[in-house]
């Protein structure tokens, strides 16, 4: 699917009557090794999700007029403007149909209080190719590991900008060819940046819950394993702000709520 970069303005069995007292010992035997089985599964998290979790899944559209196209130099790093003289400027990245790229959803209120998840162990990864951090926006969960690449092979550096979670400017040289942070605290979206090179630019989301999805340039989203309830969603993009949406979702259910985001009126 082609994608264009624009940018934009400012703006989660029965053996009764059979002379029987009761099965056979072995038959005793044989079920209590299978309970025992499915107990230790269930410890050992080998069980599968609950059945009867639904669904919210949709999709983000851009609604008005599209801005033209601004690409950004990469003149000032030589290496990178050998590949690419500019990049995309991402603050508005809009699909076919004008479905839209780089929008976080997520749950925001109706899970069970209380209740908590485990971090993957797999890591979010952020490379930095081309004078570009890829991708431009990303969720993680609470403690779960943040890998960031330099994949170019010159000095970057990673100025992560949140005000819960503890700030850090962590220079990468050429011979720094991966680093890993961690985030200790939930946090809404904030700036990761490059001091070196300006114009580069991404967008972190710190969650305690997985229930959360970032579009792609399809526009779609989808936020599965919930348990039936009633659920406040929010959307949020970069330039646009945020919208929230409330809806029910029954067991087994997937439930359509869709957003659609347009330039501020001036």
């Amino acid at each position: 699917m082609n994608a264009r970069v624009v940018e934009g303005p400012p703006f989660e069995g029965d053996n009764a009557g059979r002379g029987r007292s009761g099965p056979p010992a072995e038959e005793v035997r044989m079920r209590g090794s299978v309970a025992r089985v499915v107990m230790l599964g269930g410890a050992l998290g080998l069980v599968g999700p609950a059945a009867g979790a639904g669904t919210i899944a949709g999709t983000v559209h851009y609604v008005g007029k599209v801005p033209n196209l601004k690409p950004l130099s990469v003149s000032a790093e030589p290496v990178c403007a050998k590949m690419h003289p500019t990049v995309p400027n991402e603050a508005l990245v809009l699909g076919s149909g004008d479905t839209m790229a780089n929008v976080v959803v997520r749950v925001t209120k109706g899970l069970a209080a209380g209740k908590t998840w485990p971090a993957p162990k797999e890591p979010v990864v952020m490379d930095q190719k081309g004078c570009q951090y890829i991708p431009h926006v990303m969720g993680l969960m609470v403690g779960q590991p943040f890998k960031v690449l330099n994949s170019d092979g010159i000095l970057h550096n990673v100025h992560a900008l949140p005000k819960v979670n503890r700030q850090f400017n962590m220079a990468m040289p050429p011979t720094r060819k991966e680093a890993i942070e961690t985030f200790t605290k939930a946090e809404g979206m904030f700036t990761v940046k490059c001091d070196v090179h300006p114009w580069m630019q991404a967008f972190v989301g710190v969650f305690t819950h997985p229930f959360f999805s970032v579009t792609k340039t399809d526009g779609k989203y989808s936020i599965g394993d919930l348990p039936a309830g009633t659920y406040e969603i929010e959307a949020w993009h970069e330039r646009l702000g945020t919208q929230t949406s409330s809806v029910t979702v029954g067991a087994t259910e997937t439930k359509p709520v869709d957003f659609k985001f347009s330039p501020p009126s001036k």
